[in-house]
């Protein structure tokens, strides 16, 4: 496995199917899965064709996946990406998952953004950038804001969560603003 990307603490790998039990790992646990959405039980077959069927030769990419490798401890511990990519409005969903808690708040998904931020307005020359966050995922909207996305719009009572609807975050970051803040550093 190689590196595709490298950050300070962490590098981004490409996501193959030798981590589908990872994935699966981190998708079927309650706590990681609770903002991430995901309703119902994933099976490694779905999963596998989930994979697959992005791979495919002449299909236009919707998301770009990368698994994060915490370099200290040599593991994958979660993943980032660019989801619901338009390549004709060159704007893409910043989606990102540290899936073994013992590694939250410890500034991961900082970087993870900043890595991901880096890659979509560098690499890819997107334009905007934006991630969709519920209102009590305090780590996700400090995690952006700290790399220069800003609340964009509330969308008030927007997902049922638990038993309650919430509120959804809705933070961006546009391409000259961004290079405003790479220029300032």
């Amino acid at each position: 496995m190689y590196t595709f990307i490298e950050g300070d603490s962490i590098n981004f790998m490409p996501i193959n199917l030798e981590h589908i039990n990872l994935y699966l790992k981190w998708t079927n646990i309650a706590k990681v899965r609770r903002y991430a959405r995901v309703l119902y039980p994933v099976t490694a077959e779905e999963l596998k064709k989930f994979l697959e069927g992005q791979q495919q030769n002449g299909q236009i990419r919707k998301f770009i996946d990368f698994i994060i490798y915490h370099k200290k401890i040599q593991k994958p511990i979660g993943d980032c990406g660019l989801f619901d990519i338009d390549w004709v409005d060159r704007k893409a969903m910043v989606a990102y998952t540290i899936g073994e808690p013992d590694y939250w708040g410890k500034g991961i998904c900082t970087e993870a953004v900043k890595l991901i931020t880096r890659y979509g307005f560098e690499e890819l020359n997107l334009f905007k950038l934006f991630a969709h966050i519920y209102a009590p995922n305090v780590g996700s909207y400090r995690c952006v804001e700290k790399n220069g996305y800003t609340l964009e719009a509330t969308l008030k009572k927007d997902t049922y969560v638990e038993g309650k609807y919430l509120d959804t975050y809705i933070y961006s970051l546009f391409r000259e603003d961004w290079i405003k803040q790479e220029v300032k550093k």
